[in-house]
């Protein structure tokens, strides 16, 4: 059986073009794929447009951070204390300027009364002791009733005072006992000590009568001159340069240990620093200078030294205030924000 070729389907292209509906469906299709590619253009645009965005700004953002490194690189070796908290933690601060060296040897020794300082009191005429009003420890003033005796032979009292002002040290007397030569009070007076210091073989061509020094005593600073130079005794091998000293406040005591460093030479520096503002920052020695609420390591070179100021060669200029009391404060906070920086 034969089939006829006029009912054979036509190409499907030629139909479809042939029926509107079916055109109208491709156009439509047509248009979505168009919207679709401009849409995915877009957002590629958009995309890059905000990867670029995102770019700039991290940039931005390094740039801001780096400029926070510098900013923080600035200020290294700086802390920021208000005044008020700078006084309450004790931190003092004085001005650089000429200062006088002074070159010591260090010589120790003890404080001691002079002879004529201390009185020993005997009884004029023997007899028996029938009151006793002085006491150890006790501070009496020249003229002072220290006890009364009855004299053997004229059975008449008669008093024993104070010779010198002073402190009673020993009492040898009670009421009844019986007075002969030997000493019942001694007194001594502490208003003036004396400082009796070492000089052994090596030092003694550098120390002379009329030189300076400088004397540590506990807490106690004192400067005063050497009075005389004396052998030791017992055949020593060592002389005592004996110096002088105020007591008129009553803060030393004799026996005390001394320390003594004794002048042999000084020269001036234009610019000095106290030795005890030294701090050492980053492996340089410095001071810490206060600009306002600011304080800046500022490093050094040092020259020569004694015991209380350095030679400033080159970092400082004279009337520089700078800390000169618990400057390791500032180091602490110092060093504390850059360890928290690191982190």
């Amino acid at each position: 059986m034969k089939t006829s070729n006029k009912h054979l389907a036509k190409p499907f292209s030629k139909n479809l073009l042939k029926s509107p509906p079916a055109l109208a469906f491709i156009l439509a299709l047509l248009l979505v794929f168009f919207v679709a590619d401009i849409y995915k253009a877009n957002a590629a645009t958009d995309s890059d447009d905000h990867q670029h965005q995102e770019d700039e700004h991290t940039e931005e953002s390094g740039s801001h951070g780096h400029g926070n490194d510098e900013k923080h690189e600035d200020e290294e070796g700086t802390s920021q204390i208000e005044d008020a908290m700078a006084q309450t933690v004790g931190i003092v601060t004085e001005r650089s300027g000429e200062q006088t060296l002074h070159q010591t040897i260090l010589t120790y020794g003890r404080l001691t009364t002079a002879p004529e300082q201390t009185s020993h009191v005997r009884a004029r005429f023997s007899g028996v002791v029938t009151s006793v009003r002085g006491t150890i420890g006790e501070t009496v003033a020249a003229g002072d009733l220290l006890a009364e005796v009855e004299a053997n032979e004229s059975l008449r009292k008669y008093s024993i005072r104070a010779p010198i002002a002073g402190m009673i040290v020993q009492r040898h007397a009670n009421s009844g006992e019986v007075t002969g030569d030997q000493i019942l009070f001694s007194i001594s007076s502490f208003d003036n000590l004396w400082a009796e210091l070492r000089i052994f073989p090596s030092q003694r061509s550098s120390v002379a009568i009329g030189q300076e020094v400088f004397l540590s005593i506990g807490e106690q600073k004192v400067k005063t001159k050497i009075e005389h130079l004396l052998p030791a005794g017992d055949e020593q091998p060592y002389l005592i340069a004996r110096a002088k000293l105020s007591n008129d406040l009553s803060m030393l005591s004799p026996g005390s240990m001394a320390e003594g460093r004794i002048v042999i030479d000084e020269f001036n520096v234009d610019v000095a620093v106290k030795i005890d503002a030294l701090q050492i920052l980053g492996g340089r020695t410095g001071v810490f200078v206060k600009h306002g609420n600011k304080y800046e390591f500022i490093p050094l070179i040092v020259g020569r030294k004694d015991d209380s100021y350095a030679e400033v060669i080159s970092g400082l200029k004279p009337d520089t205030e700078y800390v000169t009391q618990n400057s390791y404060l500032i180091k602490a906070d110092i060093e504390k924000s850059e360890a928290e920086h690191e982190h």
